[in-house]
């Protein structure tokens, strides 16, 4: 069975495996081709069994690389009040950073 981690970054969580592909919130002054550390891991499978943290496993970190950033579809959000004339679109793209996963210690 192939080593799994959970971490936490952008106040979302992902499963993770050496070698995966992971799109995630962009990090702040993180280039493409950096090599980017998360620490805040929640649970860590190391093959041997599952170590859960409280509420991160201590000593343990997932090391990735970034591969480049993009910026995900357009989401439309839109406002409107019944019969008074009142309508407002917005529209919202997240950046995003794509990373891959070189390494779980």
């Amino acid at each position: 069975m192939e080593a799994y981690a959970v971490i936490e970054t952008g106040g979302k969580q992902y499963r993770v495996q050496k070698d995966d592909v992971v799109a995630v919130e962009l990090l702040e002054g993180v280039e493409a081709g950096q090599t980017v550390e998360f620490d805040r891991v929640l649970a860590v499978n190391d093959g041997s069994g599952l170590k859960v943290g409280k509420p991160v496993v201590e000593g343990a970190k997932v090391a990735a690389e970034a591969v480049e950033i993009f910026r995900a579809p357009k989401v439309v959000a839109y406002k409107k009040k019944r019969r008074k004339g009142y309508h407002r679109k917005v529209g919202h793209r997240q950046d995003l950073l794509r990373v891959k996963i070189t390494a779980i210690a």
